[in-house]
């Protein structure tokens, strides 16, 4: 294969840091300049480091995750010229805004807590092997904390988690992307009214769902306590999970509870059960594994409960598909609970589903993301964020996947989340919308996608629904809606 055609630029710089969010910015604004056709800017990182090489822009000497690559191809050398300096501008810009002569921040929780009488709650998003310690710094504070950091060694979490109970506060987390605390988002939230149900979320993306589906049905919350994909595991034992049942009964605006959570360990799932049925409010259960109710199901069953209608769901249809013959299940997704949602109301049907994070462990896909038959990625999962933004905000690894699946033309049906609100991409049909036209156009290609939001997003349901939709794409409310169309196409529903 010949190299790409243009100039390039490849080098690494020491001593210099910023955060993902803050570089990928960087290399959007440089890459949408007129003569550059590819920027990665970004910490060099073995994830990074792939991606560029995939661009051909692989560094000439070894690197380390502590260096920045910066590495550009473009048109010509004037335009290669004014691509660096761009970046060099960016960064400087940075450096002078976090330089200025203004107060020198606190450099810890435990420091800045102090400053700050009558805070309730702390969040941490530093690396993972920083975050304890801030962490144990707000327990002794007296602050519930929130730990958006992931790579906490689960023995960490464990003793955290024992602290804040013995403290009486709460660890929301590690990992803990999505939580709306008194009306407040925070991390990864929907804007979503207030109301009267409060939701124990071990999962970010199904918290997103449940309260999306629940707004589109006029149901509020009145508190969304992420506590961390591992809390209902055997190792953790469900921990922050009782606490937030027990903080949720004793406040006066919950009326009712939902726990929503990946498949958890049957036996931290029964304590949870126990100590739910002990509670003064009801306790519905969103909890996903085989042979339990779908998350829209679960709402459904929820609304049903309160006396209330279930309305139709939002969608878009798309034009009209034709089953695929011998075609298989793509899922390109950036939420994890969504991504097992899909599994397990796919693998019943279509047999075994491979994954980067598999229902059985002998379906692992380890790093063949392209691998042949039924695959679903979660592109969220912490292995391919390292060094990178969240593909809710940084679509760069999926939308490359959608462009290798195209190019391998094996048929099949590409299923994909879309997940609105704070904290996520301000407009992600921006991006996908000419991936998906490409896609379509190197062949038959059905796209169907579970759009979670609500109107009221930054991004707008209705909006981004219309843009996918005029791209080819069907585009459902519930992702348990777009894995069903999924099948139907494949000619594998129920």
């Amino acid at each position: 294969m010949s190299a790409p055609a243009g100039v390039r630029h490849v080098s690494l710089r020491s001593g210099v840091y910023a955060d993902s969010v803050r570089l990928m910015q960087v290399s959007r604004e440089v890459g949408a300049t007129d003569g550059v056709s590819a920027v990665v800017v970004a910490m060099a990182t073995p994830l990074n480091l792939e991606l560029a090489a995939n661009m051909g822009l692989s560094p000439d000497e070894p690197a380390s995750p502590e260096q920045l690559l910066i590495a550009i191809r473009a048109d010509d050398d004037a335009a290669l010229t004014a691509a660096v300096a761009a970046v060099d501008a960016a960064l400087a810009a940075r450096e002078r805004s976090t330089g200025s002569a203004q107060a020198v921040p606190q450099r810890t929780i435990g420091a800045g807590l102090d400053e700050l009488e009558g805070s309730a709650l702390a969040i941490v998003s530093v690396p993972g092997q920083y975050a304890v310690a801030e962490a144990a710094d707000a327990i002794a504070a007296g602050r519930s904390v929130l730990v958006f950091s992931d790579g906490v060694p689960v023995e960490h979490e464990v003793a955290l988690k024992r602290a804040a109970h013995e403290a009486g506060v709460l660890v929301m987390g590690p990992d803990c992307g999505t939580a709306i605390v008194s009306g407040v988002a925070l991390g990864f939230a929907n804007v979503v009214r207030p109301g009267p149900v409060g939701l124990v979320a071990a999962s970010g993306t199904g918290a997103q769902q449940i309260s999306c589906l629940l707004d589109m049905a006029g149901v509020g919350v009145s508190h969304v306590l992420g506590v961390g994909g591992r809390d209902l595991s055997e190792a953790v034992g469900g921990l922050a999970t009782l606490d937030a049942l027990a903080a949720l009964d004793a406040d006066e605006g919950t009326e009712r509870v939902m726990v929503v959570s990946k498949p958890p360990a049957p036996s931290v799932a029964a304590t949870v059960a126990e100590a739910a049925g002990k509670l003064s409010v009801p306790v519905s259960s969103a909890v996903l594994s085989p042979g339990t109710p779908d998350l829209t199901v679960a709402v459904e069953g929820l609304l049903t409960e309160m006396g209330l209608d279930v309305p139709v769901w939002p969608s878009r249809p798309g034009p009209a598909e034709a089953a695929v013959p011998g075609a298989v299940l793509k899922g390109f997704y950036s939420g994890g609970t969504l991504a097992d949602e899909t599994m397990l109301l796919a693998a019943p049907v279509l047999g075994d589903i491979r994954s980067n994070t598999p229902l059985k462990p002998e379906l692992d896909l380890g790093t063949d993301l392209s691998a042949p038959g039924h695959v679903v990625v979660d592109f969220g999962d912490d292995a391919l964020t390292v060094g990178r933004a969240h593909p809710m905000i940084d679509p760069t690894l999926r939308l490359e996947a959608i462009s290798n699946l195209a190019a391998r033309r094996e048929p099949a049906v590409l299923l994909l989340d879309v997940v609105l609100g704070y904290g996520a991409d301000p407009d992600p049909a921006h991006s996908l919308v000419p991936a998906l036209t490409a896609a379509r156009r190197a062949g038959t290609l059905p796209v169907v996608i579970a759009l979670i939001g609500t109107e009221a997003d930054p991004q707008g349901w209705s909006r981004q629904a219309d843009a996918l939709a005029e791209a080819g794409a069907a585009v459902f409310a519930s992702n348990a809606a777009a894995t069903r169309y999924a099948l139907d196409l494949l000619g594998a529903s129920k």
